[in-house]
């Protein structure tokens, strides 16, 4: 959680879209809503519902908290690369800066696929390697 409080801490009071997955999604999720007063926005490719129990627990805990603004569920009919591409796309259209924790060893995951087109669409990055 230090690696939250240090990178993420200093927008404390920003507007985060986070991809409401299990993993890095939910803990910075959960470091969100218990950190900060952030506006915090869930946007998933088909439905919550659809989420991995770990990703489902951690928007509802949060929610219970009243520390969801919204929930957007993208409606894929299939949840697949191309729908959790197309998530990935939403969220940084709609950003100022994307802030990814991708897995050094993984260099073709989806958050890496992210913090590539946010580069091609000229926006910053903080990349946080974990």
């Amino acid at each position: 959680m230090a690696l939250f409080a240090t990178y993420l801490g200093a927008f404390m009071h920003s507007t985060f879209y986070i991809g409401g997955a299990k993993g890095i999604d939910s803990w910075t999720l959960l470091w969100l809503a218990d950190s900060t007063s952030a506006d915090i926005t869930i946007v998933v490719p088909g439905t919550a519902a659809q989420q991995p129990e770990e990703a489902q627990q951690a928007i509802s805990r949060a929610r219970k908290g009243n520390r969801i603004k919204e929930i957007v569920e993208l409606g894929a009919p299939h949840l697949s690369v191309k729908a959790y591409h197309a998530r990935n796309r939403w969220m940084v259209d709609r950003s100022a800066l994307t802030i990814g924790f991708p897995h050094a060893t993984e260099p073709s995951s989806g958050t890496w696929q992210t913090i590539n087109y946010t580069a091609d669409q000229g926006k910053p990055r903080l990349i946080i390697p974990v």
